[in-house]
């Protein structure tokens, strides 16, 4: 079983939680962390994309980028703009967006759990990654973001979160993007605990490098015996229900096509099942992509592979064994530079326009992955192939930091 901890949240004080909240440290580079944060002292970009605070071009990985993070995170902590929870809590965290709402526990989780494979993954993680974000956590003494993690609904936690919403919220707020986010401080947290305990396993649905990077802080903390380190035994996560999860499409673009896009589309439609000039530009079903070249949206059916292992039925596997690779070379799509990936908010009006603009030949209009298939996958054991799942709405940071202190 896995189970909850409750931990001393450092928090925005109610009237400046618009200050700090901001969008996750993955989400946008660091002109765009740079533009979202002007004028914001204490938006929590400074901590989480402390290079913005640095002269442009400055290495994101250089050790004074890490200084300047924790000396962001030590000025917020000590300013009027935050406080300190007294005793350890737990939390619901309600987002909504587009009228559809899912609610999660906010809470820290066991990097032994984690360890123990009592929480799943599905991807592999880079090491440059883990350890970009073990050294923020390390210099910090703080997990300054959730991941985001998924549990097989129970009845008996359900009731108890039904409850918890009928007080008054911590923070209600809309961000800039629109989504409302709510959250309210449990006040039945053992009970909440208590009820937990029958859930197992949870998934990670969001944040594989925080996770890793988390275990291996512990284990270094561990070693070195440091004070405070018990608490870095334990990483924040937000939990949610797998029936509220919602995935999108996580699109794909080539950059350049081996012919002219024009041929390209007559050499696929003469060995592939292509619909071309289908206008169909978002797929209706499992096994169905949709291309974009040449100004024309094209309907491609995959075959079934009929391989021995889930992960080989996926739509993303499928389109990498049928299209990427014999096609266009791409054998690894984690790091070859002719692909890239697009979230599915962004819409196909994105994939148009980096088509159009001439900043890409091909774009790959996907159907989303579901939360049954990524479970499935977790509980074989097996890894997903890259950029699976494109989870929405995102998570806001800076709302409830993990201190080890």
């Amino acid at each position: 079983m896995a189970l909850l901890h409750p931990f001393r949240a450092l928090r925005p004080v109610p009237g400046r939680v618009h200050e700090v909240a901001c969008v996750p440290y993955d989400v946008v580079d660091g002109d765009e962390a740079r533009a979202l944060a002007a004028g914001k002292p204490f938006s929590f970009l400074h901590v989480i994309r402390p290079e913005i605070d640095l002269p442009v071009g400055v290495d994101e990985h250089a050790d004074e980028v890490y200084r300047r993070g924790a000396e962001n995170l030590e000025a917020f902590a000590g300013s009027d703009a935050a406080v300190r929870e007294d005793e350890p809590s737990l939390y619901v965290y309600r987002l909504i967006m587009d009228g559809r709402s899912q609610t999660g526990i906010f809470s820290c989780v066991a990097v032994r759990d984690y360890d123990e494979e009592l929480i799943l993954k599905h991807e592999k993680t880079r090491p440059v990654k883990e350890e970009d974000r073990m050294r923020h956590i390390l210099a910090q003494r703080a997990h300054a973001e959730p991941v985001m993690l998924i549990y097989r609904r129970k009845e008996a936690v359900d009731g108890i979160l039904k409850s918890e919403m009928e007080a008054r919220p911590l923070y209600d707020f809309t961000a800039d993007d629109g989504v409302r986010h709510t959250i309210w401080r449990i006040e039945r947290a053992d009970d909440l605990v208590g009820a937990f305990r029958d859930v197992e396993p949870l998934y990670v649905a969001d944040g594989h490098h925080r996770c890793q990077a988390a275990s291996r802080a512990a284990a270094e903390l561990r070693e070195s015996a440091a004070e405070g380190s018990r608490e870095a035994e334990y990483f924040p996560a937000v939990l949610f229900p797998m029936n509220e999860m919602r995935i999108l499409a996580y699109n794909r673009v080539v950059y350049e096509l081996p012919v002219t896009p024009a041929a390209f589309v007559d050499a696929l439609a003469a060995r592939l099942d292509l619909a071309v000039d289908s206008g169909q530009k978002v797929p209706d079903r499992p096994g169905v992509v949709c291309l974009y070249a040449d100004g024309a949206w094209h309907t491609l059916t995959l075959s079934d592979i009929g391989g021995d292992s889930i992960v080989d039925e996926l739509d993303v596997a499928r389109l990498s064994e049928q299209l990427l690779e014999p096609e266009l070379g791409i054998g690894d799509p984690r790091r070859d530079p002719n692909l890239d990936f697009v979230g599915g908010l962004r819409g196909t009006d994105e994939l148009e326009r980096l088509v159009d603009e001439g900043r890409a030949e091909l774009a790959i209009s996907m159907y989303p992955t579901s939360a049954e298939e990524l479970v499935a996958v977790s509980d074989a054991g097996k890894l997903m192939p890259p950029k699976s799942t494109w989870f929405e709405p995102k998570l806001r940071s800076g709302l409830l930091v993990h201190r080890f202190d």
